[in-house]
Formats: structure tokens, C-alpha cells, sequence
């Protein structure tokens, strides 16, 4: 019995360490504060659930977020129609909105991009 254990929990950790990893966490100011003050590489993705873009961005940044080299990346969504402050603070007008920072500096941004090519190039600004 044993022996079956160590592989099973083995096996639902990494089931829950994927399904964490599938979604962005929530946008709140101190949890970006503390990314920053960390020095970790940060995507913010402005988000609306009805947006189609964003429903197009969504799983594109989801497998470039998947691929190895860019697993350390923290992504914070921030709700285009709740979080007012947040868009005056980050100066953002339009849903579908990309920034990548390193700590404190932001790197790049983009809205309304779909491609991967151009979504990996801006997310690669943050490593």
C-alpha cells in the first residue's frame, strides 16, 4: 500500500500544480506589489469575459505560459469591467490589454494581439 501511495500523491500534485497553472490569478494591488518587490517577471492580462479577443488571447498566452522557459512568469488578470482602478493605475482604455514587467519596470505591452509569435515575443520581455 505504501509504495502505491508515494507515486499517487506524486501523480495528483502534479495534476494540481497543471490545473493551478491553467488559470491566472486574480489582479489585486498588493499581490503585484509583491511580485514587483520580488523582482518576478509579471504578465498582466486585462480581461473581459465577453471580449472575443480576449477569449482568443486567452489559450494562446495559456501554451506559451506552458512551455518551460517561461513557467516562472506570475499572471494576474485584471476584470476589465470591475477593476476600474486598476485600468486608471496601469493606464489602460481597452480590454484585451497584455504588460509584462520585470519587478518594478515595465517591459512591453499590446492590445488586441492574437498571434503567438508576438504574444511570445512581448512575454520573452519579461525574463
Amino acid at each position: 500500500m505504501k509504495s502505491l501511495l508515494k507515486p499517487l500523491l506524486l501523480v495528483s500534485s502534479l495534476l494540481i500544480a497543471g490545473a493551478a497553472f491553467a488559470e491566472p490569478a486574480a489582479f489585486s494591488q498588493s499581490s503585484f506589489n509583491q511580485l514587483q518587490i520580488a523582482g518576478k517577471s509579471i504578465l498582466v492580462e486585462v480581461h473581459a469575459p465577453w471580449c472575443p479577443t480576449c477569449r482568443a488571447q486567452a489559450p494562446v498566452v495559456d501554451m506559451l505560459l506552458k512551455k518551460k522557459e517561461y513557467q516562472s512568469i506570475n499572471i494576474l488578470r485584471v476584470d476589465f469591467d470591475s477593476q476600474k482602478e486598476a485600468l486608471k493605475a496601469f493606464n489602460v482604455s481597452k480590454q484585451s490589454t497584455l504588460i509584462v514587467y520585470k519587478g518594478s519596470k515595465e517591459m512591453g505591452r499590446s492590445t488586441g494581439d492574437t498571434s503567438s509569435a508576438s504574444i511570445e515575443k512581448l512575454i520573452k520581455k519579461s525574463l
